[in-house]
């Protein structure tokens, strides 16, 4: 592909759809290297990828336009840029062996009173970081292992939850469950280096971020271990430094003696398939049916864990067994946020005597009641439609993380908690006023739900939405070594669809439209940022049904926005407001504005 000019393009006509697909075969290429080992390969392909103005361009708009986190301003204090400044910045972009200092900033844990410290590079930094990362993460999604899940496009938390379901259900298993001691703050940067496998120039600028230095307050600190979180690459380079803990452990059960119940020998690969380490960044579990191996296996990852650097955090390391107390512990243990237990049972239930249940934990129900709590009582003097909708976002995707699991009976108990919690928010409204009273105002009978905290002067009423509602929907886990840089995008994208965070609409648009973005054509992929577009916009009369919704990138909807938004002033020309409004208020507007519309939404 012929690389860009930048006096011959403006930011905005880029042909996004090219640059995209020229940077994902580059990918592809890298990655199938990376399998087959070939590392020459690899790094003449990495050259390819930073050297490239595709690259760069699309570094730069994801760190100025898709991220979330584009408005935090790093210690040179910009935050946004103008398309003008884009295209320099892209102009900018190279290698070097300087970087300036991040900037921290505390942020509260969820669920805690301790803080977490974040490094906010500076944009240019962040923009280099995420052309770095589309040239790293493909040579090491092919080494990475199967069960690493954290910070990994396509892998979840729900994959690992399913991992561990999948490494407990034949037998009743000890379990190490640990937390390395400030893992982003301790690796040792020598360690990291040595194991990047990349090209020096690109290896002495990941150096020179590592050492740059944490501006606090004012106050200039070295930053001589760690990679501090907040960056676009420390995540990759978090997992870089932790993989090979699973293959560690997996070599030392190749060595045990283990027997079938015939008598005779398991094989090397069966011993390393009883053995489960499932990691999901710094956090993991290791399994298996023997203590005196769980306990070795502590040991053999202690010692490993010393080479980095890095200790396993002693207060949150636990020894526990899935189906029985061991030590005062009871049985079972939480993980992301989930309960995994065995309990008991009757033969007549299961033929192996227990049946193994993962629930959302107590601590978790714990902090999301608390916070459904603290957002009531700040809003006691807010209508009831602004307390709905500042609810409903958090139960929803509270009910969706958990919607893999046996959630049922909890999210019943803490819809129950709900309605108290909202009577007594309802009744210090209007103490004067009867019970009978107070309720028809805020409840109604919807289907077949005789109480529901809704608004009541609407046919489409705007309705508080129930744990409850979420259906119980079980995860399938990614495909063993499988990544979206292998290739496979109708497979990525149809799990995209399937995955139990994403919304219900969502989900049914990825399913209608096959994976594809209605604007560029291109496969949705795991970090793409997705949004709902009216195929004929509210301001034209078009209704939001699912009809007439569909599903682009972040950065195409805002260009059919733009788009949109000209055609409306370019057609409607010397139409009189009045005219606009009148036939707006009746459903019709000029058919040369509606064809407009649809000439706009055909193209995409």
């Amino acid at each position: 592909m012929n690389e860009l000019n930048q006096t011959t393009y403006e930011w905005q006509n880029i042909p996004w759809h090219k640059l995209e697909r020229f940077v994902y075969k580059l990918q592809k290429r890298i990655y199938r290297a990376s399998s087959r080992g070939d590392i020459l390969t690899v790094h003449k392909l990495q050259r390819l990828m930073v050297n490239s103005r595709s690259a760069k361009c699309l570094a730069v708009r994801r760190v100025t336009q898709d991220n979330q986190g584009k408005k935090t301003a790093g210690v040179d204090g910009v935050k946004s840029l103008s398309p003008e400044a884009r295209l320099n910045l892209v102009s900018q972009l190279k290698l070097g062996h300087k970087a300036k200092p991040v900037r921290r900033v505390w942020i509260p844990k969820p669920g805690k009173t301790e803080k977490r410290g974040l490094g906010i590079p500076t944009i240019f930094d962040r923009a280099l970081q995420a052309l770095v990362k589309l040239a790293l993460e493909p040579q090491w999604e092919a080494l990475f292992e199967s069960n690493s899940y954290g910070f990994r496009p396509g892998r979840s938390c729900q994959d690992a939850i399913v991992a561990i379901h999948i490494g407990i259900s034949q037998k009743p298993k000890y379990v190490l469950d640990a937390d390395i001691a400030q893992c982003f703050d301790k690796i040792n940067h020598q360690v990291l280096l040595d194991k990047l496998q990349t090209f020096p120039k690109l290896r002495r600028q990941i150096k020179a971020w590592l050492k740059a230095g944490i501006m606090d307050k004012g106050e200039l600190f070295s930053s001589k271990t760690g990679t501090p979180q907040g960056g676009t690459i420390s995540p990759l380079l978090a997992n870089i430094a932790l993989h090979g803990m699973e293959n560690k452990v997996k070599d030392f059960a190749e060595g045990l003696k283990l027997l079938y119940p015939n008598g005779s020998y398991l094989s090397k690969d069966r011993k390393r398939q009883t053995l489960h380490l499932i990691r999901y960044a710094d956090d993991f579990v290791c399994m298996h049916e023997d203590l005196s191996v769980v306990l070795k296996c502590q040991d053999i990852i202690a010692k490993w864990l010393e080479t980095l650097g890095l200790s396993l955090k002693s207060s949150k390391t636990r020894l526990v067994h899935t189906l029985k107390s061991h030590q005062g512990s009871s049985p079972g243990f939480d993980f992301l946020g989930f309960n995994i237990r065995q309990y008991p049972v009757g033969k007549y239930h299961s033929r192996r005597g227990y049946k193994t249940l993962i629930k959302p934990s107590k601590d978790s129900q714990k902090v999301h009641y608390r916070r459904l709590g603290q957002i009531i009582d700040k809003r006691k003097a807010v209508s009831q439609g602004d307390l709905i909708a500042a609810l409903n976002p958090i139960i929803k995707g509270w009910s969706n993380y958990f919607s893999s699991v046996c959630s049922k009976r909890i999210f019943s108990r803490l819809d129950e908690l709900l309605y108290n919690r909202l009577c007594r928010w309802a009744k210090r409204r209007h103490h004067n006023k009867s019970w009978q009273w107070i309720s028809r105002k805020y409840w109604r009978t919807i289907g077949n739900n005789h109480w529901c905290f809704a608004l009541n002067d609407s046919d489409n009423p705007f309705k508080l939405f129930n744990h409850a509602d979420t259906k119980i929907v079980r995860h399938i886990k990614v495909k063993g070594i499988a990544s979206p840089m292998d290739g496979d995008l109708i497979y990525w994208s149809s799990r995209m669809g399937k995955h139990p965070q994403m919304p219900s609409t969502k989900a049914f648009l990825l399913r209608r439209q096959k994976g594809k973005c209605n604007k560029c054509g291109l496969y949705f992929r795991e970090e793409d940022r997705l949004e709902l577009d009216h195929i004929l916009p509210k301001s034209l009369g078009g209704k939001n049904r699912r009809d007439n919704l569909q599903l682009l990138h972040k950065h195409c909807h805002h260009q059919k926005t733009r788009q949109d938004t000209q055609n409306l002033v370019t057609n409607l020309g010397t139409y009189d407001k009045s005219c606009i409004s009148e036939e707006r208020s009746e459903g019709k507007l000029s058919r040369s504005v509606l064809q407009t519309s649809r000439r706009g939404d055909s193209s995409a």
